[in-house]
């Protein structure tokens, strides 16, 4: 067969056999591509929820594109008619790609593997607590992988050439002036990213936690290496540094569970029947799916003045259904007030007695 290749070659001219050679890499990458694509595709369709050929499609699709064309050339690159300098310069930039490549694949490996994680451990459910756990640490490790990717990446090909040797090397062992300089430069962003460490194992925050943070309530959003992406009920995003939540004090309302205590005041005149509203109160939990059916408290919690404090105290399954519990319950309990005690509303006395205002003479 390379006899044969190589007679056909000196039958035409150089740059025609150069230009064939890579139409032939290309076509025979796509044509690999096309094959198998449909096969796998097959296979997929077998499962109806999650896939791992499903995935691999997903992910590997485009690379392969890429890296099947690429390989065939590189395998045919010593048959084409080129000079030497020439064919030592496609020779690196070929080599070039192909490692560029390989890192690529890592990367999409590390991306299947995380699909069949997410599949094994679904938060959708609603006592997501172990999942929520392990994927906090599956973000963290996997861009954590990545950056070491990249870094071996950008050293093995500086490596390649002799006058870059050194800055290869140096971005693999770490040491030099350069990475000393560096280092100081760059210590908050390396207290970030051992905050990060702790944060990832020892998980004071968590993938979707509902948190209380400068003030704002939100879900976490996104855990990076160095910051965390927290998303407000108003669809703002907060971004702090990841040691922030090493350092200062914050309220995590899903640390061990996502279940909750909603409470309601209310404000009314001594005279109201608080045994009715305790009634009321049951009667309207009972009819709200939204109510786990654990808690169900009404008590007098304060006297003041002019008012008596009444707390309603209701539990929920988690944050978001304890709002627009406690939303529905305020809402109604003052419906009720206003329709069967209006008398009872808050209100301000003024004695007079014996034609006397109080505190002044006749």
């Amino acid at each position: 067969m390379i006899d044969y290749l190589e007679n056909l070659s000196e039958k035409m001219p150089n740059w025609t056999w150069n230009i064939l050679v890579v139409l032939f890499s290309i076509l025979i990458g796509i044509a690999i591509k096309f094959i198998l694509l449909p096969l796998v595709k097959q296979q997929s369709t077998k499962e109806i929820s999650y896939s791992i050929l499903r995935s691999i499609i997903k992910h590997f699709n485009k690379i392969f594109t890429i890296f099947i064309p690429l390989l065939i050339f590189s395998s045919l690159l010593p048959l084409m008619k080129l000079t030497q300098s020439t064919q030592v310069i496609i020779s690196k930039i070929v080599e070039i790609l192909i490692t560029l490549c390989f890192a690529i694949i890592i990367i999409r490996i590390l991306r299947i593997f995380e699909d069949y994680l997410y599949h094994r451990f679904d938060i959708a459910k609603e006592n997501n607590l172990k999942e929520r756990k392990i994927r906090t640490q599956i973000v963290f490790i996997r861009k954590l992988l990545i950056t070491l990717i990249v870094i071996i990446t950008i050293s093995i090909i500086l490596l390649s050439f002799e006058s870059m040797r050194k800055i290869g090397a140096g971005l693999l062992t770490g040491v030099g002036i350069g990475g000393v300089i560096i280092g100081f430069a760059a210590q908050k962003s390396l207290g970030n990213l051992l905050a990060g460490f702790q944060i990832a194992f020892t998980q004071p925050i968590r993938m979707d936690d509902v948190l209380i943070v400068e003030g704002e309530w939100g879900k976490v959003e996104e855990i990076n290496l160095t910051y965390v992406v927290v998303n407000i009920w108003d669809k703002r995003r907060l971004v702090l540094p990841i040691n922030y939540f090493i350092e200062k004090p914050f309220q995590n309302w899903t640390r061990t569970t996502a279940e909750i205590l909603g409470t309601v005041f209310i404000y009314t005149d001594f005279d109201i029947p608080v045994e009715d509203l305790r009634q009321k109160l049951t009667e309207l939990l009972k009819n709200n799916r939204l109510w786990d059916g654990k808690v169900s408290v009404l008590q007098v919690t304060d006297l003041k003045e002019r008012t008596m404090e009444i707390r309603c105290l209701m539990s929920c399954r988690n944050s978001g259904d304890a709002f627009d519990l406690r939303c529905f319950i305020r809402e109604e309990m003052i419906k009720h007030i206003r329709a069967n005690f209006p008398e009872s509303l808050v209100k301000t006395r003024i004695s007079l007695a014996n034609n006397e205002i109080e505190g002044g003479e006749k």
